[in-house]
């Protein structure tokens, strides 16, 4: 009986002590972290909180001409001369011209076929008009024929009876005569005009070619509209693979039409743009005042406005948009491609209690912060207003407490190997 007890007492011991443990542990999870941890805390804070949204970019000319390949109807164009990336150039100097070869040929094709059409016009004409002397000489003869005939039958009185029947018949057979040769000539000129309007058809359709082949070698030669400094497209055409430099082009290449193959902006306006993150997006509106930094004009800082604001695109797991934004005040020492730094002022709060960005921490759809108590740091339900690049606005929480500006849990090998984590701070809801 004393061995059954011994025995029970040596189970029940180490239970109760397993138990104890998990109990600690347990009071420790759901209220505070171990005293001895400790990590660098700030106070709430109160006053006026700016939104900025900032970002890194590029300078270039602003009211960009874009210089497109051309639609001749020929398909893709090969490049002859193109200018230079950051030539400068006046208002019409050639920047971009294709090859012309295929268009000179139906130039000279469409030129034949308008001479030799010009031609039968010509010589359609020229029929007309014989075969229209011609009728109207015949119907000159059948109106004498039958004036004479008229003539004849007047002294029937006088003639025999056979020869009176004689000068009728010749009169009826003037009339009909002279009635077809006036139907034949209306049928005749209807015949002629559709003769001549069908050559003249031709002509002008050998004309509309020429045009247009004309045209289409113009076009083929892309001027600039006004002064500035070329640059040069990439070439998104080619056989690229995975992380290589897209190229842009150069002589040799060839160009689908509608592809922008230059651009000319304009130096006495400048724009710069950047891409910013998916998140910024909604933040964001044009007219929203910006500062430009230009990196290689240390300590020069310009006023701008934000101009446009483009699609989002890009991988699901790096989302961005275009910004641009327009440069109200520009310098002479501006240069297109110089690295810009934008500051875009999104908003303001003003008597809000915030925090620095790392002081708050969110997990599994909670947001919190480690508050500062007397036996070390807790984990507080905080609510989120809003946010900056390095603030943060709260409520929940009174002006100049203390809280941890990163995780005061320990994380040594371990506490690692038991599992334990920055959640198990968390109290549990």
């Amino acid at each position: 009986m004393k061995r059954g007890l011994l025995l029970s007492l040596c189970v029940a011991v180490p239970a109760l002590g397993v138990a104890a443990w998990a109990g600690a542990r347990y009071y420790r999870s759901q209220h505070t972290v171990e005293p001895k941890l400790s990590a660098p805390v700030t106070a709430v804070r109160r006053g006026t909180v700016v939104f900025v949204v900032t970002a890194r970019g590029e300078l270039q000319g602003g009211n960009t001409q874009s210089l497109t390949v051309p639609m001749t109807g020929g398909g893709a164009l090969a490049i002859t001369s193109l200018r230079q990336s950051g030539e400068s150039v006046e208002a019409g100097d050639v920047v971009v011209s294709f090859d012309t070869t295929e268009q000179e040929f139906k130039l000279r094709v469409a030129e034949a076929d308008l001479a030799e059409a010009e031609q039968q016009l010509v010589q359609a004409t020229s029929d007309s008009q014989a075969r229209e002397q011609e009728t109207l000489a015949q119907l000159l003869q059948a109106r004498t024929d039958v004036r004479i005939a008229e003539l004849e039958c007047r002294r029937n009185e006088l003639y025999a009876r056979i020869t009176a029947r004689q000068n009728e018949l010749a009169l009826a057979a003037a009339q009909e005569k002279l009635r077809q040769l006036e139907r034949d000539l209306a049928n005749r000129k209807a015949t002629a005009a559709a003769g001549i309007a069908l050559q003249e058809a031709a002509r002008t359709k050998a004309k509309v070619k020429a045009d247009t082949a004309r045209r289409n070698i113009e076009s083929m030669t892309l001027k600039a509209k006004s002064a500035g400094y070329v640059a040069v497209q990439p070439n998104t055409d080619g056989m690229l693979r995975w992380g290589m430099q897209v190229p842009i082009y150069q002589v040799g290449d060839v160009a689908r039409p509608g592809m922008a193959v230059a651009q000319i902006p304009d130096l006495h306006s400048w724009e710069a743009t950047a891409r910013i993150g998916e998140l910024d997006r909604g933040h964001l509106a044009e007219g929203q005042p910006a500062e430009v930094a230009v990196v290689a004009l240390p300590g020069r800082k310009f006023n701008g406005k934000v101009k446009i604001i483009g699609g989002t695109t890009g991988p699901p797991w790096d989302r961005y948009f275009d910004c641009r934004v327009s440069v109200d005040d520009p310098a002479p020492e501006l240069r297109p491609g110089m690295s810009v730094v934008l500051r875009i002022r999104t908003g303001q709060l003003d008597d809000v209690q915030w925090l620095p960005a790392q002081a708050l921490f969110e997990s599994d759809g909670r947001t919190f912060v480690y508050e500062r108590t007397g036996a070390g740091f807790a984990a507080r339900d905080v609510k989120l207003v809003r946010r900056s690049e390095d603030k943060v606005v709260i409520t929940g929480l009174r002006e100049g407490q203390q809280v941890a500006m990163a995780s005061p849990v320990q994380t040594d090998s371990k506490r690692k190997k038991n599992g334990r984590g920055a959640m198990q701070a968390m109290p549990k809801s």
